[in-house]
């Protein structure tokens, strides 16, 4: 189901919650909203939704990451960000390359390097 997209500033700054795996219909709303959106977003936080919890998408093969945490990082660069929820973009500091250790939609651990525009999205989404 595409949800609408949360643009509450305190509920979007809070502390996201684990994902556990009855949160896979999250997951599919996330995915779901993420591509109905596709001409202006490339990533999507479970919290865009209004769900406060550690899930992330991201375009290209439409990948769901559950509680995803970066391990290592290299290669910092400042970049400027927009959002869906939020107005305007904003400058920031990410890393060219990343590591992220995270669960798939069977809640198997994953590790995988990342690099670029797709490192970048998953640092946004993250944060």
């Amino acid at each position: 189901m595409v949800r609408e997209i949360c643009k509450d500033e305190s509920f979007l700054a809070q502390r996201a919650e684990p994902a556990t795996a009855e949160d896979l219909g999250v997951a599919q709303d996330l995915l779901e909203t993420l591509a109905a959106h596709k001409d202006g977003c490339v990533g999507m936080a479970a919290n865009m939704i209004g769900v406060n919890k550690r899930i992330i998408a991201n375009e290209g093969e439409y990948t769901v990451m559950f509680n995803p945490v970066i391990v290592k990082q290299s290669g910092a660069y400042e970049a400027e960000e927009g959002c869906l929820s939020l107005a305007g973009t904003r400058k920031t500091k990410r890393f060219q390359t990343i590591k992220v250790q995270w669960q798939n939609e069977k809640f198997q651990t994953r590790l995988k390097t990342f690099t670029g525009w797709t490192a970048e999205i998953i640092q946004h989404e993250i944060d």
